[in-house]
This record gives structure tokens, sequence and C-alpha cells, in this order.
């Protein structure tokens, strides 16, 4: 298990190295040097403070999905949070969702795979937000000429991914509602295959679902949503404001496109951070609205830095708070 791991860190950073490779080739270094220097970094502190508004919305919204299990404290599910987004950024293979499960669950006596089906949920609809962004997008931004079949695809892709969503969340709802019939359904259009699959999938299905035990109540559900929408509202506020730091005055729209550039970037396997594949896709992002090499370089520089290194230290700081070690998370995550 452990060279399985360790091979894909390598890779992962061989991805990484790849990319910043990518970005540097052809970036004149002395310009690069003064964009950093033009930036407003009010703005910049600004986008800090958006992006944990954000962190703090994601705990209000976790709140509600695990409410059915127990009405926990938002100090509690916002320290887990932002430990979690800590561990994203310094252990490898997106582990801080197992490291955000674990540190509630332990301070809250809760069973770590109740908390983490609940961030299952919590996924989902951040899915789904971003793919109602996506489709926003596209089809109100006009891309630059020559990108029609570039545009085209992405809309295709997006309907694609947008039907899928509701198929997932239509199917949890009634493998929650229905759970026997669903499970039998299931076995049902298994049959063609090996029943080894059969008897895998439908035990991980019903354990699945059965640590999800979602509030009925429609204020609850409504809080979800509100908050969800809060959530990328502040996402996008955070974008916003660290273009303008360059003094640059995009459409909302060039803004929603570039972070949804930026989701899918942190999707692509590469070294703990994201280091890379993030600056590149907030580089190409950018390329499109015919900003400069040097001053897009330097936004995805600035714009990464302000989702990594504040929520590190203040990972950090609440990890001393709860008496939590490295070493503790180093252990739960080997043992996931």
């Amino acid at each position: 298990m452990r060279t399985k791991i360790d091979l894909k860190l390598w890779f992962g950073i061989a991805v990484s190295l790849f990319f910043m490779a990518m970005l540097f080739k052809k970036i004149d270094f002395r310009l690069l040097g003064e964009a950093l220097r033009s930036a407003d970094y009010r703005f910049v502190f600004l986008a800090i403070c958006f992006t944990f508004v954000s962190y703090f919305l994601r705990a209000v919204r976790w709140r509600y999905l695990l409410i059915s299990e127990k009405n926990i404290p938002l100090s509690s599910l916002y320290s887990a949070t932002i430990i979690g987004y800590m561990a994203n950024n310094l252990l490898p293979a997106r582990l801080g969702e197992f490291v955000r499960a674990h540190s509630l669950a332990q301070r809250e006596q809760l069973k770590t795979p109740a908390v983490f089906a609940s961030l299952v949920i919590d996924r989902l609809f951040d899915g789904f937000s971003v793919l109602l962004l996506l489709l926003m997008t596209l089809y109100t931004i006009e891309l630059p000429v020559g990108m029609e079949d570039a545009a085209l695809a992405l809309k295709g892709g997006g309907v694609i991914m947008f039907i899928l969503y509701c198929a997932v969340m239509l199917f949890l709802y009634l493998l929650k509602l229905h759970t026997m019939r669903t499970l039998s359904t299931v076995g049902y259009v298994m049959k063609p295959f090996p029943k080894m699959f059969s008897d895998t999938l439908i035990p991980l299905l019903g354990s699945f679902i059965g640590g999800i035990r979602l509030s009925p109540r429609k204020r609850h559900f409504a809080a979800v949503g509100a908050s969800s929408a809060a959530i990328w509202l502040f996402c996008l506020l955070s974008v916003d404001v660290t273009l303008r730091s360059f003094n640059i005055h995009l459409p909302v729209t060039a803004s929603i496109f570039i972070l949804i550039l930026l989701v899918f970037a942190v999707m692509v396997p590469a070294s703990p951070g994201f280091i890379g594949t993030y600056h590149y896709a907030c580089y190409k992002g950018l390329s499109v609205f015919n900003i400069p090499e040097a001053t897009s370089v330097s936004i995805a520089l600035i714009m990464h830095a302000t989702g990594f290194f504040p929520v590190i230290i203040a990972g950090l700081y609440y990890l001393w708070k709860n008496k939590i070690s490295l070493n503790e998370l180093q252990r739960a995550e080997k043992a996931r």
C-alpha cells in the first residue's frame, strides 16, 4: 500500500513540474516581477477574507447535512473544515476529505463512516453548483474567435455532466427513500456482470446510504441550498477582487469561467496543493481575455497563494487548539 501511494505522489510531482515548466518557459521574469510589485495587495487581503468566509459557509452547510446525526457546534465544524483543507494542501491524493471527517468524528464522538458519507453529499452539492455555473457561463460568455469548437465541446460536456449529476442525485434520493427496492433493482441491472461485482457493490451501497441521515425538514434542505449558493458566491468574489488587485476589470461571467477552470484543475492528479495544474489553468483562462502573460502568471501565483498559505497557518492553529498532532493525522490516513 505504501509503495502505491508513493508512486501516486511522485506521479503528481511530475505532473506539477511539467505544468510549471509550461507556465514559465516563455515568461519574462523582469515583467513578472514588475507585475507582482504593481498589485494592490489590499484586494489580495480581501480575497483571503472571502476565502475564509467560504470555508465558514462550508461548515454551515455541513452542519445541516449532519443535523439528523447530531446538532454540532459551528466551531467544531469550522475547525475540522480548515484542518481538512490544510491537509489537502499538504497531503497527496486529496486526503484532506478523510482528515476532515476523522477530525470531526474524533472531536464530536461520531462514527467516521457516517461523517465521511455526509462529505460525499457535500461534494455532490459542489459538483452540481459548478455545473450550473458552467452551463450559465458557456451560454452567456463570448469566447474569442477561433474557440467556437472548444466552446461547443464544453457546452456539450457540461450538459452531459449536468444530466449525470441529476441522475446520481436522483439515484441517491431513491436509495435513501426506498433502500431495499433500489438495491434489488441494482442487483437486477448487475445480472449480466460477474456475481462478484454485485456481491461487492450492493453491500457497499447499503452501508453508504445507511450512514446518511439527512434531515427531512424543508428548511434544513433550503439551508443546504442557500449555503451552497453563498459558498460559490464568495469563491467568485475572491477571484474577482484578485483580478482587481491587478487593475483588471472583467465581466462576472469571465470570473466564473476562470473559477470553473480552477475547479477542474484541482481534479487533475498533481502534487499536494495542486501546484502547477492550478497555476496553468488560471493562466490559460486569463489568456482567453487577452491578459498579458506576465500579469496572468502573477495573478495565478497570487490566487494560488491566497488559498494555500493562509489555510495552512489556520489549520496548524486549529491542530494546536484541538490538541491534534500531525502524527495522529498520518496514522488516520494509513488506517483509512
